[in-house]
């Protein structure tokens, strides 16, 4: 046996802040005690001073150890996961990216290996990079034997990863029926094509045309076509990285989340943050914000805050994938060949505390739903993880609602040499991080060295968020 209690705490469950202690036994929450209770003995007291118990942040969107033309992004499993327990990040969910032609089952099982070496808990969502007489059966497979329950399709890169219409269509079937729910890159890439190769024929390829080559109607079009497909296979819809406030309004305006479909937001940090502007600054500092879907004008970035705020939007991912600035500098002449991506997996519960908490007041729930709850919901974690209850893992983040940060890229974790965030001023920081009652994290010094463990499950099931 061992325990571990933690006490003069505030603990934020699910509705309520509660001020008391908690325990931990064998890696799992064993007890809540309210201020007047009385205490069981453990091995470990701990007095966390006031501070927050939150649960375990889950990043439902990054990508470590990823192969591109240009290399491998720059943190690999051991690194990436590192600083996303830095940052209060327990549990991750990167991607499995067969190539056509490849059994999925066997990219499955490829890259369980690459993933081995992960300090944080972890998971995957499968790409279907095309439409076979096998795609259906390994989907079933993947559900039902792999415990993979998610599904994430391109509409844009068709050329190597993108579906046309008919297979995607197939997808959202097979997901809908047998408990998979489906994540989409929605952005028209037939149009995306057409323009990238006008820009090239005018000679216009340095990276402040990226965004032109990709307007932000190229995305909002794309999400409403696939929310009706969705609606129409009764398939749960998740939107990864929404950058452009009108895809959430023209979804709310025209009424196309149906009961029994539903249809999740996720945004990721950098496009609340910043705006299309950066692409006119020098080529270094644009080679740094090289991203698919790119930031958007001001106009849309401050839509999308505004549905943030209200609540429109449902988790928070990251969509990491750090490259360096060799790797990005490699084709800095021709926009459409530059690795695309940046460094966030780190800083995302910092920046969104900042943002929603401390500059526009929110609650602590709220902040905690976004960064681990919904997403817990939404891909089968919970109640073992995004929420500190009796039996769920006692993946805990010590957080400090008054500590001063600056973001230093000479300091970070992140392994680039690019950061996007450098010089970001806040309040809010994670003191101490426990995996399954371990302690990884103090004070920014990582203390514990035991690996993570893939994360089994269930078939898609509707969970009040």
């Amino acid at each position: 046996m061992n325990t571990l209690l933690f006490t003069n705490a505030n603990i934020v469950l699910e509705r309520e802040v509660l001020q008391g202690a908690l325990l931990v036994k064998d890696g799992k929450i064993a007890g809540l005690y309210g201020q007047n209770a009385s205490l069981p003995g453990a091995d470990e007291i701990l007095d966390i001073e006031g501070k927050y118990i939150l649960p375990g942040g889950i990043d439902p969107h990054v990508h470590l150890h990823l192969t591109t033309p240009n290399g491998i992004s720059s943190d690999d499993f051991y690194s990436g996961s590192k600083a996303a327990l830095k940052g209060g990040t327990t549990s991750i969910i990167d991607f499995i990216t067969p190539r056509r032609g490849q059994s999925m089952l066997e990219a499955i099982a490829g890259r369980k290996t690459e993933a081995k070496t992960s300090l944080v808990d972890y998971t995957f969502h499968l790409t279907p990079v095309e439409w076979t007489e096998n795609t259906a059966q390994e989907m079933i497979q993947a559900i039902h034997s792999e415990h993979i329950t998610s599904f994430k399709v391109y509409m844009a890169y068709k050329e190597s990863i993108g579906l046309e219409d008919d297979a995607l269509e197939m997808v959202l079937r097979t997901a809908g029926r047998f408990g998979g729910i489906v994540l989409v890159h929605a952005e028209q890439g037939d149009e995306i094509v057409r323009r990238v190769q006008e820009l090239h024929r005018a000679q216009k390829t340095s990276p402040r045309y990226h965004p032109v080559s990709r307007p932000p109607h190229t995305e909002t079009e794309a999400v409403e076509k696939i929310v009706r497909m969705a609606t129409a296979n009764k398939c749960p819809l998740y939107v990864v990285h929404t950058s452009c406030g009108s895809s959430i309004e023209r979804v709310y305006e025209k009424a196309l989340i149906k009961s029994g479909s539903p249809v999740f937001f996720e945004t990721c940090p950098q496009y609340l943050l910043f705006n299309d502007e950066v692409y006119q600054s020098s080529q270094e500092n644009a080679l740094a914000f090289m991203m698919s879907p790119p930031l958007r004008p001001l106009p849309e970035q401050k839509l999308l805050k505004k549905y943030f705020l209200q609540g429109k939007i449902q988790s928070i991912g990251t969509d990491h994938c750090p490259f360096t600035r060799e790797q990005k500098n490699r084709e800095a002449q021709d926009f459409s060949k530059i690795p695309n991506g940046a460094g966030g997996i780190e800083y995302r519960m910092q920046l969104i505390f900042n943002e929603m908490i401390v500059k526009e007041g929110k609650s602590i729930i709220e902040f905690v739903k976004l960064v681990a709850g919904n997403p817990a919901k939404i891909f089968g974690l919970y109640p073992r993880k995004g929420v500190i209850q009796k039996g769920s893992d006692a993946d805990l983040v010590i957080w400090d609602p008054d500590k001063d940060f600056v973001i230093d890229t000479g300091h970070q974790w992140q392994q680039t040499d690019i950061n996007i965030y450098e010089g970001y001023r806040g309040k809010g920081a994670p003191v101490a991080v426990f995996r399954r009652g371990r302690k990884m994290i103090e004070n920014d010094r990582l203390t514990g060295t035991c690996k993570g463990t893939f994360l089994p499950r269930k078939p898609w099931k509707k969970e009040s968020l």
